[in-house]
């Protein structure tokens, strides 16, 4: 669920949900934090929110075969913030192999999504967010991560690699500078997804 944003005062920390956005379509988050009077809350939001809740009591009841694991510890809904990574979050899933005192234990980090594709960079992206700040928050080293698509209750491996990881130090720093000096994004190359955005009325430039 999206959070407030800071009052004056406090550090603005972006949601992990953002560095996915920016990939997608950089100009969602102009408008969110250069012009947040305008946002709209759609309905296709509240069905995402209302979908990953639903997900987390069959998770519950799901093995971690999934994941490929016989063991280890789950836990849901993790909230997660970082000044030092200037992000903030909420995980869907983070799990600790075998559990998070076990000498030489690892955390993964698991995302649901509601598409059958498979998963591009803004969600490789996202879920290398969540890696770093499980890793600061934890302790443990996060080598990879899984998508798991709901509709097709399917799990996809993610590696956590160092160009991953620099990516997302990359895209928090280039919104930074957007923000402050208040920018307005290039569009995206590709226009499909302009047609149904809520804030394409915003756009004088696309069609």
């Amino acid at each position: 669920m999206t959070e407030p944003l800071p009052t004056s005062g406090e550090a603005l920390l972006f949601e992990v949900t953002d560095l996915k956005q920016w990939i997608y379509c950089p100009r969602v988050l102009y408008y969110r934090y250069c012009l947040p009077e305008v946002r709209p809350i759609t309905e296709l939001m509240r069905a995402g929110i209302r979908s990953h809740g639903d997900e987390v009591g069959r998770e519950e009841r799901r093995s971690l075969r999934s994941y490929g694991l016989t063991a280890g510890e789950r836990a849901f809904d993790v909230g997660l913030r970082s000044l030092a990574l200037g992000l903030r979050g909420r995980l869907d899933l983070a799990i600790a192999v075998p559990d998070r005192q076990a000498p030489g234990a690892e955390a993964i980090v698991v995302e649901y999504k509601d598409s059958e594709r498979p998963a591009g960079p803004h969600f490789k992206l996202q879920l290398a967010a969540y890696a770093l700040l499980l890793e600061e928050a934890w302790g443990l080293p996060v080598r990879r991560g899984f998508i798991y698509s709901i509709p097709l209750r399917q799990s996809e491996i993610v590696s956590i690699t160092p160009a991953l990881r620099q990516k997302v130090r990359q895209t928090v720093a280039t919104v930074q500078a957007m923000i402050a000096g208040e920018l307005m994004p290039n569009a995206p190359t590709s226009r499909r997804a302009c047609v149904s955005c809520e804030f394409r009325r915003f756009c004088n430039d696309v069609v």
